[in-house]
């Protein structure tokens, strides 16, 4: 961990560079609006072929696009290097892209489980070890948020593959944190309900959801900006404590 240096009242990320994946739609784009109003740089990688133009929709300035899948090697090598030639350096990486596949376990096919634990653990890992080894080759006090789910903490019906991998997200938050905090790299997860992105409203508009939200005490499900703000607070001076942490998101939902 970093000395402490006083309070940061402003929760600052101003000037930072983040690499947001799953940037293009989503909480990742919520995350790379939040941070371009917080005046950090933004560079959003994501299999989307409109990667590019959906970033410079944000901002022509501070927001880079990169379309990559973040399982090839040689992709997310790019994305660091885009990253690098822009805006000098990297300074925050936050892990958004997933996927879920919605089954019963003894419907689940091997397929969906593969590719979710791919995309959603394999690829959150990768990403977070080249932040890691770039942070530590430059003596860079990085952050990194990976995001979890509250699937990752309590059960949930049909989701036996997004539980396991965002379970495993949790664990190896935990982990990377331990092994790399000496190195002043903070690494944190957040665990939102149900978010009310264009397909949370498609997913969860209607009975189903308004059933759902009754579990919730706050009875209402959480926004994007209420993550990204999250985001932004993990990765800020005010949190430089703060390591290792899951910070679930989701009005109480978990607590019963």
């Amino acid at each position: 961990m970093l000395p402490y240096h006083g309070a940061d009242i402003d929760f600052s990320i101003n000037g930072k560079t983040a690499i947001i994946t799953g940037g293009a739609a989503g909480i990742g784009n919520a995350t790379a609006r939040f941070f371009l109003e917080k005046g950090a740089n933004v560079v959003l990688a994501d299999c989307n072929p409109q990667t590019d133009a959906i970033a410079a929709a944000l901002s022509p300035d501070r927001a880079l696009g990169v379309t990559a899948d973040i399982l090839k090697g040689d992709d997310r090598q790019r994305i660091f290097d885009a990253a690098c030639e822009r805006f000098s350096q990297v300074d925050i990486l936050v892990n958004c892209a997933g996927i879920v596949a919605l089954d019963k376990a003894e419907n689940l096919s091997e397929k969906d489980w593969g590719r979710t634990m791919d995309i959603n653990l394999k690829g959150s890992f990768l990403m977070a070890q080249m932040a890691g080894r770039y942070f530590m080759a430059h003596k860079i006090a990085g952050n990194i948020v990976n995001m979890a789910s509250q699937a990752g903490v309590i059960a949930l019906d049909r989701h036996v593959a997004y539980c396991a991998s965002k379970g495993a997200i949790i664990a190896m938050t935990k982990v990377l944190a331990l092994e790399w905090g000496v190195h002043g790299i903070r690494v944190n997860a957040v665990s939102p309900t149900v978010v009310l992105t264009e397909l949370g409203h498609k997913a969860w508009d209607g009975p189903v959801g308004d059933a759902f939200r009754q579990q919730i005490p706050g009875r209402r499900f959480a926004e994007p900006d209420e993550v990204a703000g999250a985001i932004a607070f993990l990765c800020s001076g005010a949190a430089g404590m703060i390591t290792g942490h899951n910070l679930l998101i989701d009005g109480g939902y978990t607590i019963q």
